[in-house]
């Protein structure tokens, strides 16, 4: 069943899994934006929101390779949804943490690892499946969407669960889990991919070979090293929005509410650049492009360290975000394309770890150097590094920059990476 304008040619169970992955990242943005202003409550030092970002990552980077590879072997769907309904739970019981006025802040980071270890499972397979799904004919279409749902979540997210915690502190939490019941009643609905699945023998020691398969085919491919570590680099030194608790306490003013708003900047910029892709993709200078948003990016977060303006910030992060929204459009249609479809679950599974990680060592960067530097110095020698990273990746990296057309990505022949074919299927 098709709708139309942008949801054009889009099947029923695609929108199904579009509408869970946007109250999934409706739900986390919730969780992690309060997470943050819970813990710099108790505590008041910056160094603690880098912390809490560490604990988020540390799972993702220890189970992500390990997951890719139950991605590629099982339905993806039972991967997905076996880690909501472990979220639910982690969700649940940040409630009733919170609700209990506490004064430590381990449990707190303790619960987001956990759920950093959730993440590390429902991400790959999230998002290798409406490109799994998609008919040929749609796959930018659906990638364009994709993106948009994710945006419209991070909008929602910290816009809800900031007016939610200026009425209870708690609120936020118990939002999310209702939001996550929905992710579950809504991936019922979603068809089983009809993929190939890996089907190499079981084991600890062959999933570790499967694992490295999927980084060698990584490091072979030129394409995806430089469009996953270009990412990798620019949101390590630029994840200054792991700072906006310490920014609205110390310098913007306005409490949770204007808390609240900043973090929806991000999203409101992102949402607005993906709904604009979505109604006209882009077709041509791929490359040129993803090096160019990188760039705005790396200005952008400037203009935000240096402003103590609100409205001046609420523009900054607006303007980085939407820059953000036109890279990840572009490694999210790129990464699949270059990638063999049995494959795809172990490669994004570790792009997550290097793109999806980044951002919460990016919060442990950008909280080190507040508390060494100070606020604006971490901001903005973030700006500037992103900067130069760009600068270094346009000469390092010809083939991503010459890049024209998503019609000029293709995956690499798997005798050119050394691995080995998969075995036929059962007849």
């Amino acid at each position: 069943m098709t709708g139309r304008g942008i949801f054009a040619g889009i099947p029923r169970g695609i929108r199904a899994l579009l509408l869970a992955n946007f109250f999934s990242t409706f739900a986390y943005l919730g969780i992690i934006t309060f997470a943050g202003d819970q813990v710099f409550a108790i505590t008041g030092r910056e160094l603690d929101l880098g912390l809490l970002g560490l604990a988020a990552f540390t799972p993702i980077f220890i189970l992500s390779p390990m997951a890719g590879t139950v991605v590629d072997r099982f339905d993806r769907r039972l991967a997905y949804g076996g880690a909501v309904i472990i979220e639910v739970t982690i969700a649940a019981a940040l409630f009733f943490y919170v609700r209990s006025e506490p004064t430590n802040v381990w449990p707190i980071f303790a619960l987001i690892a956990a759920f950093g270890a959730c993440r590390a499972f429902a991400a790959p397979a999230s998002r290798a499946m409406p490109i799994d799904l998609a008919p040929p004919e749609s796959l930018e279409r659906v990638i364009a969407v994709k993106a948009l749902a994710f945006q419209s979540g991070v909008i929602a997210g910290p816009i809800v669960a900031g007016f939610a915690a200026a009425i209870a502190p708690e609120l936020p939490y118990l939002i999310a889990t209702v939001l996550l019941v929905i992710v579950l009643g809504l991936l019922t609905q979603v068809p089983k991919p009809p993929i190939e699945q890996l089907e190499t023998p079981p084991g600890a020691l062959q999933a570790f070979r499967d694992a490295v398969d999927g980084l060698r085919y990584i490091r072979h491919n030129q394409i995806l090293l430089a469009a996953i570590s270009l990412d990798l680099f620019a949101v390590l030194l630029g994840g200054a929005t792991a700072l906006l608790p310490a920014l609205v306490a110390e310098r913007l003013g306005g409490g949770e509410i204007g808390l609240g708003v900043l973090r929806a900047a991000d999203g409101i910029g992102a949402a607005s650049m993906s709904l604009l892709i979505a109604w006209r993709p882009f077709k041509r200078r791929i490359g040129k492009i993803l090096l160019g948003s990188v760039a705005v990016f790396g200005f952008a977060t400037i203009a935000l360290g240096l402003t103590r303006s609100f409205a001046v910030a609420f523009a900054a992060i607006f303007v980085l975000s939407a820059a953000d929204a036109v890279s990840v459009y572009i490694r999210s249609s790129v990464v699949p394309l270059a990638t063999p479809e049995v494959m795809r679950g172990r490669v994004i599974a570790l792009e997550n770890v290097f793109i999806g990680g980044s951002n919460e060592l990016g919060a442990l960067e950008s909280g080190v150097a507040a508390q060494f530097i100070g606020l604006v110095g971490a901001i903005v020698t973030g700006g500037l590094g992103t900067l130069g990273i760009v600068v270094l990746w346009w000469r390092w990296f010809p083939a991503l920059r010459r890049i024209d057309r998503f019609d000029d990505v293709v995956p690499l022949d798997p005798a050119r990476t050394k691995l080995p074919k998969p075995p036929p299927s059962p007849a």
